[in-house]
This record gives structure tokens, C-alpha cells and sequence, in this order.
């Protein structure tokens, strides 16, 4: 196994150079005019130390945040392997994003689609380099949380069935060649960036990314032998949604890359639709089952927290306000409803949460968007109904890449490997089975 992994590494980083290196000479640039001279940018103490506090609570959101998250809500003999999902998916892509994924993703731009490898293991990126006015080596350390929790994400629809071996190997495949490739479209000066897609924090890179990668999964894993959510520890479940709200400040104010106004509004964003969202399903759970509970509340909350992801920094207090509302009310049904109607099995909802409350927010990003708060975006009912087309294409061509990618990588791991652990080591459970250990010996 070991070996195995090593070759496959080893095989996308030669792929990846050849390719860096057809390109180059390809596009070898002709001697041009030089430009004005401009301002050299400054590194700024305030922005450095704000950056750092957020890189740490991103980091705060997949471990211990949703590790303790999807390991209340799953059984109790699986408590361990999905905690171990989370753990071990931040632990790897801590190096691969070093390695190759951050130059990849953020290092020039090969027609559109990817970057080159000339910052691999961070090459040339110096102490005193700069990404704007903190140290480059910072930003991609923030970027490196963000690439771990999507592939984390993931992680809650394939538990209780999945062999944790190819849960290793679909970590490093799918960060690779999905997670990667997506984030240089939007974020990298990629063609999607081009095309003026507005992704404020992840909607789309992160949510629906996750979300999507998570309904192919569970389509081509099959079906638990037991599909009911009893979570073995709510207490846990609360705790770690608390701790994803807390992180998510992180995540999209420290998207603003600086300690400013718009770090600011992104974040009283955050905390504004992340409220409404958890009111809005707990109230639609209640006037359905006549009970309100606290994994709706907690639900609700992270079906805010998704949506307004992509448009944290392009919309005004009452465009968070609406987009929580919505995210809150269709997400209660995209779990209840469409879900048990469909017949998969997405373990812990993340195709019904994170799918389409990123779906949601990216698409009302093209709405709402208000130039008044980000002069790079302008929406819908500010006179740009091109704005939204852009967001659906954006949000079309991410479902269309990812489901592709996904189902691809899920063919070449059986090739090499079994995916899905045996009847027996489901009945008895992965903790067991796959890690010789028990969450509870009471």
C-alpha cells in the first residue's frame, strides 16, 4: 500500500512537470514595452497578524471542528474512522499542497486551466516574499486549510462504508486533480476567474465541490446496510458546529486577505445568514414535525454558513439576511424531501447541505452583489444581469468537471484496491475493523 501511494505521487508530479514544461516552451513570451514602474508592495503588520489568526481558525474547523461534527453524528461503533477521515485528509494535504498543489493552483497560468510548478515545495518563495502585504509563505498556508476541509467535507457522505486505505488514496487523487485545477479556474487567474466569477470565500471551490464529489461517491459506493442517521452524540454534534461557525470567520473574513472594512462586513455577513439559516430550518423543522432539534438548529447553521461562503464579501446586511433564509428553508427539504424521494445514500447530508447551499449562495452572489461594498462585484439588482449568468455557468462547469473527475478516480482506485469494506466489518463497525479500536469502553 505503502508503495502504492509513493508511485502515485510520484506519477502526477512527472505528469504535472512535463506538462509545466510543454507549456513553457510553447508559450515562450515575445519581448514586450515595459510598462510604468509600479508601487512595490509593502508588507503590513496589522494584515499579517489578522491573516495568521485566520489561517488558525480554518485550521480550527477541520480538526477539531468537523472531525467532532461527523463524529457525533455518526454510529457509535464508527465514531473513530470518521474522526480519523478528517485528521488523516488534513495531515496529507498538508504536504501535498506544499509539495505541488499550492504552486499548481496559484503559481502563473497555463492557458487558463492550471498553474506551473515552479513554487514547488514553495521554490523560490523567500521569507521576505509578498502576496499583496503579508508573506506569500502565510497566504499559502491559508490556502492549504481551504484545499484540507473540502476534501474533509467529503469524508460525511462515504463513512460507515469505505475502506479507510481508499479513503487515502481518493484523498490524494482527488486534491490532485479536482480540488487543485477548480481553485486555479476561480482563484488562481483561471479561465473562471477571467470570465468574472465571483467566489468570495468557496462556494463554489470549496461547497460545491465537496458537495458534488459527494453524490457521485455515494452513487458508485452503493448503500450502508443500515441508511439511519443516529448519532451517537449530539453533545459532540453542537460542539463541533459551534467550532465551524467560530472557524468560519476565519475562513471568509480572512478571504479579504487584509484587516479592513471588507473583512469586516464579510464577517458580520457570516454571522448574520449563518443566524438566520439555523432560525429559518429550525422553524420549517418545527412547523413540519411539530418538534424543533438541536441537529436542526446545528444543520441550519451550516447550510448558512455555506451559502453565504461565496458572497460574504460582495453583499450587503439584507443580501445576507435573504441568501440565509433561503439556504435554511430549501436545504431542510433537500435533506427531508428530495433526498429519501432520490434513494442515495449521502451518510451525513453533505451533497444536501453543502451542495445545494453552495449552489444557493453562488448563484444569489450574481443577485445580490453590491458594488457599493466590492467594486469587483455587481449583481443582478444593481444593473448587471450578466453577473448572474456568469454564476450559473460557473456553478455548471464545476458540477460538470467534478462529477467526471470524481467517478474517474473511483475506477482507478478499484483497479489497485477494494473500495468498500466487507458485510462483516460494516455490521461490526470501521472502528474495529479498519483501526482495532473502540471510541467508548465503557
Amino acid at each position: 500500500m505503502k508503495k502504492l501511494i509513493t508511485i502515485f505521487i510520484l506519477i502526477l508530479m512527472a505528469l504535472f512537470f512535463s506538462t509545466n514544461l510543454l507549456f513553457a516552451e510553447a508559450e515562450t513570451p515575445q519581448p514586450q514595452a515595459q510598462p510604468e514602474a509600479q508601487p512595490q508592495p509593502k508588507l503590513d503588520t496589522g494584515d499579517t497578524a489578522w491573516m495568521i489568526v485566520a489561517t488558525a481558525f480554518v485550521m480550527l474547523m477541520t480538526v477539531p471542528g468537523l472531525a467532532l461534527f461527523y463524529g457525533g453524528l455518526a454510529k457509535k461503533k464508527d465514531v473513530l474512522n470518521t474522526i480519523a477521515m478528517s485528521f488523516a485528509t488534513y495531515c496529507m494535504v498538508s504536504f501535498l499542497w506544499i509539495a505541488f498543489g499550492y504552486s499548481l493552483a496559484f503559481s502563473g497560468d497555463i492557458g487558463g486551466i492550471i498553474g506551473y510548478l515552479d513554487k514547488a515545495f514553495l521554490s523560490g518563495v523567500k521569507i521576505d516574499s509578498l502576496q499583496g502585504t503579508i508573506p506569500e509563505v502565510l497566504f499559502s498556508v491559508f490556502q492549504l486549510t481551504f484545499a484540507a476541509i473540502t476534501v474533509a467535507l467529503i469524508s460525511g457522505a462515504y463513512i460507515e462504508r469505505m475502506k479507510f486505505s481508499a479513503w487515502v488514496l481518493f484523498t490524494i487523487l482527488w486534491m490532485s486533480l479536482v480540488y487543485v485545477p477548480v481553485a486555479h479556474w476561480v482563484w488562481g487567474g483561471g479561465f473562471l476567474a477571467k470570465m468574472g466569477a465571483l467566489d468570495f470565500a468557496g462556494g463554489t471551490v470549496v461547497h460545491i465541490n465537496a458537495g458534488i464529489a459527494a453524490l457521485i461517491g455515494v452513487l458508485i459506493l452503493g448503500k450502508r446496510k443500515n441508511t439511519l442517521l443516529v448519532p451517537n452524540n449530539l453533545t459532540l454534534v453542537a460542539i463541533g458546529a459551534a467550532l465551524l461557525w467560530f472557524g468560519w470567520f476565519g475562513f471568509n473574513a480572512g478571504s479579504a486577505v487584509a484587516s479592513n472594512g471588507l473583512a469586516a462586513q464579510a464577517f458580520i455577513n457570516t454571522n448574520t445568514a449563518t443566524a438566520v439559516a439555523a432560525l429559518s430550518w429550525m422553524f420549517t423543522e418545527w412547523s413540519v414535525t411539530k418538534k424543533p432539534t438541536v441537529l436542526g438548529l446545528a444543520s441550519g447553521m451550516i447550510a448558512g454558513l455555506v451559502a453565504i461562503t461565496p458572497a460574504a464579501g460582495f453583499v450587503n446586511i439584507i443580501g445576507s439576511v435573504v441568501i440565509g433564509a433561503i439556504a435554511g428553508f430549501l436545504c431542510y427539504f433537500s435533506v427531508t424531501s428530495m433526498k429519501p424521494k432520490l434513494g442515495f445514500d449521502d451518510a451525513l447530508d453533505v451533497f444536501g447541505i453543502h451542495g445545494v447551499a453552495g449552489i444557493i449562495g453562488a448563484v444569489l452572489t450574481g443577485v445580490f452583489a453590491d458594488p457599493s461594498i466590492n467594486e469587483a462585484g455587481k449583481g443582478l439588482l444593481y444593473g448587471n444581469p450578466g453577473q448572474l449568468w456568469t454564476q450559473i455557468i460557473a456553478v455548471l462547469v464545476t458540477i460538470v468537471y467534478t462529477s467526471i473527475m470524481t467517478a474517474i478516480i473511483f475506477i482507478v482506485i478499484r483497479i489497485f484496491m477494494k473500495i468498500r469494506v466487507t458485510e462483516e466489518e460494516e455490521i461490526v463497525g470501521l472502528d474495529s475493523s479498519q483501526h482495532s479500536e473502540r471510541a467508548y469502553n465503557l
